[in-house]
């Protein structure tokens, strides 16, 4: 594709956590989104930070030159690198973040920083249809569970977050006391898609305004196990999975529900790692029906951790001018 000085080439690195992630996007359109997911946690029972570092550290040259190949363009034709600051592991960010700064260097162009958690929020402009301002995002994946308000592209403001464990995490650790390996999310999902969501009760935590907590329904859970054995909930996996989904994702939509009448906006979008789960969008949707909401639900390649929605983030920064220079490093607890 020719490509002269006015066009916005990029290339967006994600290495946030345990799936090695290069995109290209060429003025607001996506030409590659290259993901190379690490199988070696599987055998841990969750992320190991070390084992993830060193995989982004193999994968990472590949990864980036198989996205630049299938965006059929050359590397001198970019006109930036972006990465992920953060949030995310330390190890793993301080790869993309490294690889970033020394090809940008190399080829003599602008570096753009992005937090993970926008860029989430902005993949829903990766494809039509898009969300109008302002509207409500509600962000959940393993490390956050947010309720957002998007002003514009790179005007967010969060109205609440959880007080102690994201839903992503209540999923995961759920999995494994339950014995159903990691990643633990898709596996309660596709065994709560065969239960009965209304056989056993779980209780949904009471915080203020927008807030939650997830920690309570993890203990209730260990509590049920202990009091029942690892025979009857075996036999009763698919409820119990049901059951337990069904709560956290009660949660969820009651929060998003209270802000949308609260604020009067019929906006509404989810996004992050959680988004995925079959259970809660099936619930979003048919709570939109009954609110007549306009609901904004992203592909299922675009809610996981993924490079193009770093891209999406970094061309709306590149059009405001915001770069970042060489001293940058990576912030774990990046703040959206």
């Amino acid at each position: 594709m020719p490509l002269n000085t006015e066009n916005i080439v990029i290339l967006a690195i994600e290495s946030s956590c345990d799936e090695t992630s290069a995109a290209v996007i060429y003025n607001g359109k996506m030409l590659s989104n290259i993901v190379a997911s690490q199988i070696i946690h599987e055998q841990h029972g969750g992320v190991v930070p070390e084992l993830a570092s060193r995989a982004h550290q193999q994968d990472i040259v590949r990864v980036v030159n198989a996205s630049i190949l299938e965006a059929k363009i050359n590397k001198n034709e970019l006109s930036a690198i972006a990465f992920t600051r953060g949030p995310g592991l330390l190890g793993s960010l301080l790869v993309g973040t490294s690889f970033a700064k020394a090809m940008a260097l190399g080829l003599d162009i602008p570096l753009i920083e992005v937090n993970h958690m926008q860029a989430h929020v902005l993949a829903h402009f990766i494809d039509e249809p898009q969300p109008k301002f302002p509207f409500l995002c509600l962000t959940v994946s393993g490390g956050h569970t947010q309720i957002v308000l998007i002003k514009s592209h790179l005007d967010m403001e969060v109205l609440g977050e959880t007080a102690d464990d994201a839903v992503g995490e209540a999923f995961d650790k759920a999995a494994k006391m339950l014995g159903l390996g990691y990643p633990g999310g898709p596996r309660i999902d596709q065994n709560a898609a065969l239960g009965n969501p209304d056989a056993f009760e779980f209780p949904i935590a009471e915080m203020p305004a927008y807030s939650f907590s997830f920690s309570g329904i993890k203990t209730s859970l260990l509590y049920f196990i202990q009091k029942h054995g690892q025979e009857f909930v075996q036999e009763n996996i698919k409820d119990i999975c049901a059951s337990y989904q069904k709560t956290l994702i009660l949660t969820l939509v009651r929060k998003i529900k209270k802000a949308a009448k609260e604020l009067k906006i019929k906006e509404i979008a989810i996004a992050g790692g959680v988004s995925a789960n079959i259970g809660l969008r099936e619930a979003l949707k048919l709570e939109a029906e009954k609110q007549r909401w306009n609901l904004y639900i992203p592909d299922f390649q675009y809610c996981t951790d993924n490079a193009a929605m770093i891209a999406m983030a970094a061309h709306y920064k590149f059009l405001a001018s915001e770069f970042a220079d060489q001293k940058v490093s990576p912030l774990p607890r990046f703040q959206l």
